[in-house]
């Protein structure tokens, strides 16, 4: 598979975006929107804090939750009225099972040319993940085909979590920008071609100021890598007085905490274009900051909370850094990992994040060490008050789709977020951002039927949600994996997980023959 040479400081040039990778095929997985679905006898995680009820009947009529009831106590036989079932409904017994809203990727790619993986892969194993919802920031296989994609999901024409496409800033536009004006106009393009927001990775500050301003004329969100290429001009508080609405990863909120520098502290023979010298003076940022607790820090933290700022961490897309072997050996690559992806992770100097020329002992210690203070900004942001959301960044460095999501669960319970405010993150907080929270992001009546069906119970061990399910010993004393989650409703329409599992392991099996074909 050819590797796409990725240049940080230019990636939201037209000239090396991707080609568009193929449509996502008819939908052929899913059933109903039925006239009136029941879900029976299940434990409710309602997604906004509330800790779980049940069993309860759950009743959808179309897409939509139109009752709620509770039907009992747990341990005890049903007794008593219930939802009654007539010849147009369709009924689950789920006696037992454990049910959640649709999860909200904040951070979701759509894969691409460069990765070789196709939409469907990609959109099942969202499915598949209890992803209903995905904030897709940058559109890089191209804004119109997104777009497309978007509005095939919004029909339901296509097995897909409801798509949310933000664009590249810059992204289209011939050449570099020359004035506010052309930025003011390039917003009003991308925004009447269906953007539903931007994303920024590093500009002049001028113009992310006219972008932003611009995009707030049209209710469009904003969001931003602060890279390293731009982070001394505009780290994570100047972009938020800006108007800012979220920020992705971690950069610029290391920089905007600094007491004695202005810059991080780069050796003198730095050079940004070399992707282990990126990531390995990354990994000693957190440790040039203010320290926990001290004035900077909490009014840094103050502050940002004040101007309704988001965290959108993706701590998954750093996890290799720290620990290289767990992740290039990680329980789902061998059925799950397409063989173009899977060269795509592996060491090159050609394409970004693809960073292990050498990567040492020392350098996972700075990480370990970089993910502890990082991770502690975080949970103290969330405990005072501030949004924190949760994204994946799938598609590079060892992460797969789906599977780095569920990953992000753990980590932001390793960072010290109780379960449910794990859950919080993933539903209800990325809903708020969205400005979709009157329709997705909790059960409620009224909302949208985007459901999460699994038989364990998740706050317990989040591993249940994997694909691969969690390995442990049963009661005869044999290893066994539990099976994941059972089924991921959106709109109403019910979709077997097992089958969408099943549809990427052929596509991945299909992949690895034609791949030994081109060999022989």
């Amino acid at each position: 598979m050819l590797r796409t040479l990725i240049i940080p400081i230019l990636l939201f040039s037209s000239s090396l975006i991707s080609a568009a990778i193929p449509s996502a095929p008819d939908r052929d997985r899913g059933e109903g929107p039925y006239q009136r679905l029941i879900l029976r006898g299940v434990t409710v995680i309602a997604g906004h804090g509330a800790p779980p009820i049940g069993p309860v009947d759950i009743v959808i009529k179309g897409n939509r939750i139109s009752d709620i009831q509770v039907v009992g106590h747990p341990g005890v036989a049903i007794k008593g009225k219930r939802p009654e079932a007539d010849a147009n409904t369709k009924e689950l017994w789920l006696e037992g099972h454990y049910v959640l809203p649709g999860f909200v990727d904040m951070h979701g790619h759509l894969g691409g040319s460069a990765q070789g993986t196709p939409a469907e892969y990609v959109l099942k194993l969202w499915l598949a993940h209890g992803i209903t919802t995905v904030r897709e920031p940058g559109s890089f296989n191209g804004l119109d085909w997104t777009v497309e994609q978007q509005q095939k999901s919004a029909r339901n024409a296509i097995t897909a979590p409801r798509l949310v496409p933000y664009v590249g800033f810059g992204m289209g536009h011939e050449g570099p920008f020359r004035s506010t004006q052309e930025v003011r106009r390039w917003v009003d393009k991308v925004a009447a071609k269906g953007a539903k927001g931007i994303k920024f990775f590093g500009a002049r500050p001028d113009f992310i100021a006219a972008a932003i301003e611009q995009a707030q004329k049209h209710n469009m969100g904003t969001t931003m890598h602060h890279a390293q290429i731009d982070v001394v001009r505009m780290n994570v508080r100047t972009s938020a007085n800006l108007g800012l609405t979220s920020m992705e990863h971690w950069y610029g909120l290391p920089e905007a905490l600094f007491e004695d520098q202005v810059i991080q502290n780069y050796p003198v023979d730095y050079n940004y274009q070399d992707e282990q010298h990126r990531f390995a003076e990354a990994g000693k940022l957190w440790l040039q900051a203010a320290a926990p607790g001290s004035e900077r820090w909490n009014q840094l933290r103050d502050e940002l909370i004040k101007l309704d700022f988001t965290l959108d961490p993706t701590f998954t897309i750093y996890e290799a850094s720290r620990d290289l072997m767990r992740e290039r050996n990680a329980d789902w690559h061998a059925q799950y990992t397409l063989p173009s992806l899977w060269q795509f992770f592996e060491p090159s100097r050609y394409a970004h994040g693809s960073y292990w020329f050498d990567w040492t002992t020392q350098d996972e210690i700075n990480w370990k060490q970089n993910f502890q203070r990082w991770m502690t900004f975080v949970n103290d942001y969330k405990n005072h008050g501030g949004r924190v959301t949760t994204g994946s960044d799938s598609g590079y460095i060892y992460k797969v789709y789906g599977f780095g999501y569920i990953r992000e669960l753990e980590l932001l319970q390793e960072a010290g977020f109780h379960p449910l405010e794990v859950i919080k993150s993933a539903t209800i907080n990325g809903a708020e951002v969205l400005k979709m929270d009157q329709d997705i992001g909790s059960i409620e009546v009224g909302k949208l039927a985007d459901l999460i069906v699994v038989k364990e119970n998740p706050l317990q061990n989040f591993k249940v949600l994997y694909g691969t399910g969690h390995f442990k010993l049963d009661a005869n004393n044999q290893p066994m994996r539990t099976k994941g989650i059972r089924y991921t409703i959106k709109d109403g329409i019910v979709y077997d997980v097992a089958e969408l599992l099943r549809d990427v392991r052929e596509l991945v099996d299909a992949a690895k023959k034609a791949a030994a074909a081109d060999t022989q």
